[in-house]
């Protein structure tokens, strides 16, 4: 039997992310994902743009803080790996409320 449709969901969107990391393209694409989903259509230009800073921003506070908090050294240390759990949980928490915005859940259960 073939790959689940989630699968081959995952696998596309892996082998896309890896692509536009490696074209140095990925939080532009990340924040285009974003737009198309959470912007409406007929937000007016200052609108976008105010978003566009502030996803940028965000985008840039993660990278600035994951560069500063990493152990001197080539090898990821316990520590590393433990504040980059904590940065993954933090995350998740939030995928749900995303998720839910984009998607939200029909009728009750």
């Amino acid at each position: 039997m073939g790959e689940s449709k989630r699968r081959r969901i995952q696998r596309v969107a892996t082998e896309l992310t890896v692509e536009l990391a490696d074209k140095g393209k990925l939080i532009e694409a990340g924040f285009v994902a974003f737009a198309t989903l959470v912007i409406p259509k007929d937000a007016p230009d200052i609108q976008f743009s105010e978003m566009q800073l502030a996803f940028m921003a965000g985008a840039e506070h993660v990278w600035s803080s994951v560069m500063a908090m990493l152990d001197f050294g080539e090898e990821p240390t316990d520590a590393d790996l433990h504040r980059m759990n904590l940065i993954q949980r933090e995350i998740d928490e939030w995928r749900g409320v995303l998720s839910e915005r984009v998607d939200p859940v029909k009728g009750s259960a």
